[in-house]
């Protein structure tokens, strides 16, 4: 099941404000629905389009230390399978992660493009995990 989003929590995964966002969707680059309470509630899919077609810019940061493990809260805009392994795209903020996996774990973890995900890089390795809801 491909979740919706509300307008906060697709602020935090664009890494913009709940005004930006609402800009953009006042303008209807970024389609929202209303739920029964009235609430504006963007689809998973469309937001997943949405960040693979219009990844934000990187930002220049200034990095004292960082860990040897890096996440990357995203969702997924793309899962290509075969009868054995699978690959999964995750568009965090301005990173596109790649993760190669088997198809048991896209079955198993629901990943399908919409899903919120993280992508844990650490060297050459992409591990994908679920946030909490």
């Amino acid at each position: 099941m491909v979740p919706a989003y509300k307008i906060g929590e697709v602020a935090a995964l664009l890494g913009t404000s709940v005004d930006s966002v609402r800009r953009l969707t006042d303008s209807g680059r970024l389609p929202t629905v209303r739920t029964s309470g009235g609430q504006r509630v963007v689809d998973g899919r469309q937001l997943a389009r949405f960040m693979a077609s219009s990844p934000p810019e990187a930002k220049p940061e200034a990095i004292v230390a960082r860990s040897a493990r890096n996440h990357f809260p995203g969702i997924v805009t793309r899962v290509i399978k075969d009868r054995v392994a699978a690959q999964v795209e995750i568009q965090a903020g301005p990173h596109r992660l790649v993760a190669l996996i088997t198809r048991e774990a896209v079955d198993e973890l629901g990943l399908v493009p919409g899903v919120r995900a993280v992508g844990v890089v650490k060297a050459t390795n992409v591990i994908v995990e679920l946030p909490r809801a």
